[in-house]
């Protein structure tokens, strides 16, 4: 028993190690030390909840289920999923990957504790596939759109620029605008907010040189998602 309790440990710090390599090498929130944590420990409640019912159970007196224990910790660890996901200023969303990862390092546990070895490795491998390869397959693979990402721009305009003449110039520029937002600063400026598509080939440093050299342009500042 305390072969296979080792064994079991073991092969859920390695699945939860093959985690955390893969978001700390992307550097997100998620990181070695705590994808083994969260694996190791779902792992241990998991043998405890199971082996919890013949050593305490009494036959015919208590009715106990052998994955009481573990079945809360899906609820558990989704606290700390919620502690990744992180809203920016501009309204991006980020960390829901990172978020799904600490979820899935707690269900690679609870398999190990159960006894399901070739189920989690292949969960694990599959898993990060699906996180490094798929994507760049369905980009080559998908449509145009899929080879996009969205970028977040804010002009200063000068009081006396016409703004539909700067928006002509900027769509000029072959630029997706999917959201614009426009408002008034100090001195008369006027300052445009927008969500922009651009190819995957574009470099951030070229969108913003482009518009810096529109007329009536006082300062621009782009953010990538």
């Amino acid at each position: 028993m305390s072969y296979d309790f080792l064994l079991k440990l073991g092969i859920a710090l390695f699945l939860g190690l093959l985690i955390g390599v893969d978001r700390q090498l992307k550097h997100k929130p998620l990181g070695v030390k705590t994808s083994m944590v969260i694996s190791v420990a779902s792992c241990l409640i998991t043998i405890v909840s199971i082996q919890s019912v013949p050593k305490f159970s009494v036959p015919g007196v208590t009715n106990m289920d052998a994955m009481r224990l573990a079945a809360q910790i899906v609820s558990g660890v989704g606290f700390l999923g919620a502690g990744v996901i992180l809203r920016r200023s501009n309204d991006v969303i980020s960390g829901l990957t990172t978020a799904s990862m600490v979820w899935a390092a707690s269900g690679l546990g609870i398999a190990v504790g159960a006894g399901f070895y070739f189920e989690a490795v292949t969960a694990t491998a599959l898993i990060i596939l699906a996180i490094n390869l798929f994507p760049f397959i369905l980009k080559w693979i998908g449509p145009s759109s899929l080879r996009q990402r969205d970028l977040s721009i804010k002009i200063i305009v000068q009081g006396n620029g016409d703004l539909d003449d700067v928006f002509r110039q900027i769509k000029h520029l072959h630029m997706q605008v999917k959201r614009v937002k426009v408002k008034d600063v100090d001195n008369g400026q006027k300052k445009l907010e927008m969500m922009i598509a651009a190819s995957d080939d574009t470099y951030t440093t070229d969108i913003y040189s482009s518009l810096k050299h529109v007329d009536h342009v006082v300062s621009v500042e782009v953010e990538s998602r």
